[in-house]
């Protein structure tokens, strides 16, 4: 198995250790631990149609485990980008729609999404095909880089907080 495939899977499954253990710990509140698992509900949405795309069917067990372990990891990047807005925006958080907010999570997310496609190309992980409707953006050492990721990660953050949002209204 491809080595970055293999840090993909094991770093998925720490960070969910680790985001449980903090939630049971109370390093993290009710309202992380909830933001993480809504996280991991919107990246469901682009990593199995991603990962299916030119997967033969069914998938294999590597492409089932990979799945699950992106979207941890989504989960994790969306809790990284709550915490930014918390360390940066003054209180109160996701109470109301504030620009600045969102925009700390945009920016966030399409940095993120920039940097972890940048590293899947260096390292040899994956590289998102080519097609009319995944342009490059660019190339970066010999890989591309592609449109459809950066725009995943300019939607998912505007449902991400919008559901963060109406959540802390119920909390």
């Amino acid at each position: 198995m491809d080595p970055f495939i293999i840090f993909v899977n094991l770093s998925g499954i720490a960070i969910c250790i680790i985001v449980l253990v903090f939630f049971k710990i109370n390093y993290i509140n009710r309202f992380a631990w909830l933001l993480f698992w809504v996280g991991i509900l919107l990246g469901l949405g682009w990593e199995i149609p991603l990962s299916l795309i030119n997967a033969p069917f069914p998938p294999s067990i590597e492409t089932i485990i990979l799945m699950i372990t992106a979207t941890i990891w989504d989960g994790g990047l969306f809790l990284l980008g709550y915490w930014f807005v918390i360390k940066i925006c003054k209180e109160p958080h996701f109470q109301t729609l504030k620009l600045k907010e969102l925009g700390i999570l945009l920016l966030y997310g399409q940095l993120s999404s920039l940097i972890v496609e940048i590293l899947a190309v260096v390292s040899g992980g994956w590289e998102y095909e080519v097609t009319p409707w995944n342009p490059v953006l660019f190339t970066f050492l010999g890989g591309n880089i592609t449109l459809i990721p950066q725009l995943i990660w300019f939607l998912a953050p505007l449902a991400f907080y919008m559901i963060a949002v109406k959540l802390h209204e119920k909390i």
